[in-house]
């Protein structure tokens, strides 16, 4: 679910101010699709030190749709507190962000048909014994991203001291640190940082399956064809099977 918070309010009202080009209602007509994401949920969306560029599963997947559209793509980066904002109020055409379809959110914002199914997880150290899964996180310190359908499962452990993070690196930073006693994030967003730190296991069940869609303006039911014609293609011509294999190392199921 999402919360329009203050700090969405102003990371919008700063976004606006930062990209006054980009104030306007985008139209699909000048050919260039803006898009908004968080570039700290890797593997899904992230920032290339070495190219210095947005990369990930995402942002190859909307780049084969938008070039499949005839779109040229253009990213811009915060926090995904800030998207739906700045979805509504036209600074990007769309969003790409690993986020859950979810009814609250379907309210405010047009939908693509599901493209991954995820679902959360709980994150530990290597070393601790006593939590072995959500159950075990009654009255502990949690590691959350604003925002996010894991903070929202975090808030209904009874005693938990819930601390909310701007992104999905700063939570794994703080757990890195020992800020904070586990995470609830995205599966497949801390098996990738597992991968890569080998900082802790995940315990307990995966939990919540859910499908992540891409955000389109509410009302803007043309655009939200042409993704999901688009996405239709890309599927049945291998592309996006070639795209996911890339960044899970498997076939699609």
């Amino acid at each position: 679910m999402f919360k329009r918070t203050l700090l969405a309010a102003v990371s919008a009202t700063l976004l606006i101010s930062s990209f006054p080009s980009l104030a306007k209602t985008p139209t699909i007509d000048d050919k260039i699709l803006r898009v908004g994401t968080d570039s700290s949920f890797a593997p899904f969306e992230f920032l290339s030190v070495e190219e210095n560029e947005f990369v990930g599963f995402d942002i190859d997947m909307i780049k084969a749709i938008g070039k499949d559209l005839g779109y040229k793509v253009v990213v811009q980066n915060m926090g995904f507190d800030a998207t739906i904002p700045a979805l509504q109020s036209g600074i990007v055409d769309v969003v790409v962000a690993g986020m859950s379809i979810t009814e609250p959110r379907k309210k405010a914002i047009n939908f693509s048909d599901p493209y991954y199914t995820s679902g959360l997880i709980v994150l530990v150290q290597e070393n601790n014994t006593t939590i072995k899964s959500i159950d075990d996180l009654v009255g502990k310190k949690i590691g959350v991203q604003i925002g996010t359908t894991g903070m929202f499962k975090a808030e209904k452990i009874p005693g938990a001291t819930v601390v909310n993070f701007a992104n999905a690196s700063e939570t794994f930073l703080e757990f890195d640190n020992g800020g904070v006693e586990a995470v609830i994030q995205d599966y497949p967003v801390v098996a990738y940082y597992l991968s890569q730190n080998k900082k802790g296991k995940m315990v307990g069940e995966k939990m919540d399956a859910e499908d992540y869609g891409i955000a389109i303006k509410k009302g803007n039911d043309e655009l939200t064809a042409q993704i999901n014609k688009s996405l239709a293609k890309i599927k049945a011509n291998g592309e996006y099977a070639r795209i996911y294999k890339k960044w899970f190392g498997t076939e699609p199921k």
